[in-house]
């Protein structure tokens, strides 16, 4: 539920970001700290009252990356936001979600490191920074630069992680195919 009023909020961020006033950027700055609070806000309730949903499992991660790509591509539009931050920061949420969903399918999922909850708080101060429209341009590339460093390294900490589980899933399938009898040379099928 708290995964839905995150996307929710996302549309009306969007609007108030295009909007390109003052005003509207404060009121969008504060929106996309709610919806970030509700993040931190979901996780909690999650490990509270025990096991998560399937829905929320695939949920929760969609409404982050809505949340963040959103502000993002919206300020990228203004020419508020560094095309080079955004384009990596995209990619890297489109390239782990389906990453997640290829390993989803075979049963094994990739929970989200400490690491990469550093990232996500990082990626959110930025973009908190951008939306509003003060402070000095030094802190706001600042705190993004760190945040696409973390946005770079977890992002690769997952493709290692994934890439060492499907080999090890591929040597075990491997392994049973040699247990069953489908280890035989070639040309000998079995009794004619």
């Amino acid at each position: 539920m708290v995964s839905v009023i995150r996307l929710l909020l996302v549309p009306f961020v969007l609007v108030l970001i295009l909007a390109d006033q003052r005003k509207t950027s404060y009121l969008a700055a504060a929106l996309f700290v709610i919806g970030a609070a509700t993040d931190g806000l979901d996780g909690y309730l999650a490990r509270r009252f025990g096991p998560t949903t399937r829905t929320g499992q695939w949920l929760d991660p969609l409404a982050d990356k809505f949340l963040v790509a959103t502000p993002v591509v919206a300020l990228v539009v203004l020419g508020e936001f560094p095309l080079w931050a955004a384009v990596i920061i995209v990619l890297r949420e489109i390239t782990i979600s389906l990453l997640r969903a290829v390993l989803g399918l075979k049963g094994k999922s990739l929970p989200a490191t400490q690491a990469a909850k550093v990232k996500t708080t990082l990626q959110l101060v930025a973009i908190t920074l951008y939306i509003l429209p003060v402070g000095p341009g030094w802190l706001k590339l600042s705190v993004l630069a760190i945040a696409v460093l973390f946005t770079i390294y977890t992002g690769a900490l997952y493709i290692v992680q994934a890439r060492i589980w499907l080999q090890r899933r591929a040597a075990t399938l491997a392994g049973v195919r040699v247990g069953r009898g489908t280890d035989r040379p070639a040309g000998q099928d079995g009794p004619r």
